[in-house]
């Protein structure tokens, strides 16, 4: 086991990715888990399997599930070693306050020559806050964010849900007129959560006529899906629809739609696009979300033949997609016997859930190629040479 391993299967998502080891688990997969993070040495098995671990309250064996990652002196790993000896109901918080403060304040000292130093803040509060001193996990945080010490933005998220969580709307609505990007989404649930939502609408509608930056159009729209209201969200969303870069939400509407059933609207947003819009995308976009929308409301046998009647060339993913249909249409077998020949890490991942689906988790481990062979297939297929080591 070695750094530059376990740093290329965090930056590449490597390995068993990490949904795959969510499905493992939801499935009483933990043992599967605990094995292919001893066997294979893959990082994200060993994280799932200390979460699940930890669940049922084996600490000692997710200690020894970890310990090897941490020897390393990999970071992410000596954090989750720490957060199992962090675990609530350990009777260590006050230990794990001793150790965790002098690391907080070296980073508070000097925050740019402690860079990855960040994760001790919130785990300083969080862990306050379970023993009972939430205000004072408050006010350190608070005092961090007011002075920018809080490193990447999920900080400024953590702390936005630190205030929702305790009732203190005002201070987090000064805090998301400063932090957007992170905290108006905690502002306007917690609102809600408050029976005031109207006011969150309010809120939400007056930063998109003033401009502001951020996707708060996407905000609005799951405050009006919540609240019943589909028309007013498609309408507060309709007008990006057929914008050309970053700020089209119309691939989140139709997830939103079809995540409540309403697969039929969601097909009717498809069509009548832009020719401008159509150009850029072509038409491959829209044929395979119309696919993906038909299989999830029992019209896979539709979808397969229009797929069917299609030349090859003109179907991105052909293979994959019929293998998709078919197990939406119950024919799992037929599906995963065309998976099995394709080559590629797609191909091998849906194997994997469609084998998970069966609960043959270590034959879905199994099939998905080890840290190794990811590296050499990236690095034969890398432009310009052979890869390089990841940063630590």
């Amino acid at each position: 086991m070695n750094v530059d391993d376990l740093q290329w299967q965090l930056s590449n998502l490597g390995g068993i990715p990490p949904r795959i080891v969510d499905e493992i688990l939801e499935r009483g997969g933990l043992e599967a888990l605990v094995e292919a993070a001893r066997e294979r040495e893959d990082w994200f098995c060993a994280a799932g399997a200390v979460r699940g671990l930890c669940a049922v309250g084996e600490f000692g064996r997710a200690w020894t599930v970890v310990e090897p990652f941490a020897a390393t002196g990999w970071q992410p790993a000596v954090r989750a070693g720490a957060d199992v000896l962090l675990t609530e109901g350990q009777g260590c918080d006050e230990r794990v306050l001793e150790l965790l403060a002098p690391i907080a304040e070296e980073f508070r000292h000097d925050p740019k020559q402690c860079d990855d130093l960040w994760g001790a803040l919130p785990a300083q509060a969080r862990v306050l806050e379970r023993s009972g001193r939430a205000d004072q996990a408050i006010r350190l945080l608070g005092a961090d964010m007011a002075a920018r010490r809080h490193g990447p933005q999920n900080n400024v998220k953590f702390y936005a849900e630190l205030l929702a969580r305790h009732g203190r709307v005002e201070e987090l609505r000064d805090l998301a007129d400063t932090q957007r990007y992170a905290a108006v989404s905690p502002y306007v649930t917690a609102l809600e959560n408050l029976g005031r939502a109207g006011e969150a609408e309010a809120y939400l509608r007056d930063l998109i006529a003033a401009k502001h930056p951020g996707w708060h159009e996407s905000t609005l729209m799951g405050l009006l899906i919540r609240q019943g209201r589909v028309d007013d969200a498609i309408e507060a969303v309709e007008h990006t629809f057929d914008d050309l870069y970053d700020g089209n939400l119309l691939q989140a509407t139709l997830i939103v739609l079809a995540d409540r059933g309403l697969h039929d609207r969601a097909l009717g947003l498809t069509e009548g696009r832009s020719p401008e819009f159509l150009a850029e995308n072509d038409e491959f976009w829209l044929r395979s979300n119309r696919w993906w929308l038909m299989g999830e409301s029992g019209r896979a046998r539709e979808a397969i033949a229009e797929i069917q009647a299609l030349p090859a060339d003109r179907v991105e993913d052909r293979e994959l997609t019929i293998a998709w249909l078919l197990a939406q249409d119950g024919r799992v077998e037929e599906a995963i016997a065309l998976l099995r020949p394709l080559p590629g890490e797609r191909a091998a991942t849906d194997l994997a859930e469609l084998l998970i689906r069966q609960r043959r988790l270590t034959e879905a481990i199994a099939v998905i190629p080890d840290v190794a062979a990811q590296r050499e297939e990236k690095r034969r297929h890398q432009p310009g040479g052979p890869e390089r080591p990841s940063s630590q």
